[in-house]
């Protein structure tokens, strides 16, 4: 077995070849310069992903599959400014959870557990970024490392 040497820039250029055959594979008209209207609605489609909640994170010319209810929705990246609007969300379901239960309209319980699940959900997403700490491990030492011989 032998072993050889890979340089940054012997990387790149094997990378970029490799594109390069990739492309001449596809047709030509995939590779052409956008159109002012083509580029005006690929910027447009992330100015209309941000939503009251947070930001749609769905690619670009995909639908919505789920019909704007983004809160059940897991493309949904939410907003941490917007957690009280979260908690309120939560709340009225709840409220609604409970009349629904007391009607007997059992089709929409079920369909608002979906979407209090996802509400809570999202509040879970927000806390636990509002909550990350960076942790300070301190500097490497030398000193006795167990089994290494090291003092």
């Amino acid at each position: 077995m032998g072993y050889k040497a890979v340089y940054p820039d012997e990387a790149i250029q094997a990378h970029l070849a490799f594109l390069a055959r990739r492309r001449s594979l596809r047709p030509s008209e995939e590779y052409r310069v956008p159109t002012d209207e083509e580029w005006t609605e690929f910027l447009g489609h992330f100015e209309r992903r941000k939503v009251s909640t947070g930001t749609c994170g769905r690619a670009f010319g995909t639908p919505c599959i789920h019909e704007h209810a983004c809160i059940r929705c897991p493309m949904l990246w939410p907003d941490p400014a917007q957690r009280d609007r979260l908690a309120e969300i939560r709340d009225n379901l709840l409220a609604r959870i409970a009349e629904a239960e007391r009607e007997g309209w059992l089709g929409e319980v079920e369909g608002l557990h979906v979407s209090l699940a996802g509400v809570e959900d999202k509040l879970a997403q927000v806390d636990r970024r509002s909550h990350a700490t960076t942790v300070d491990l301190g500097l490497p030492g030398i000193g006795n490392v167990a089994g290494s011989g090291l003092r």
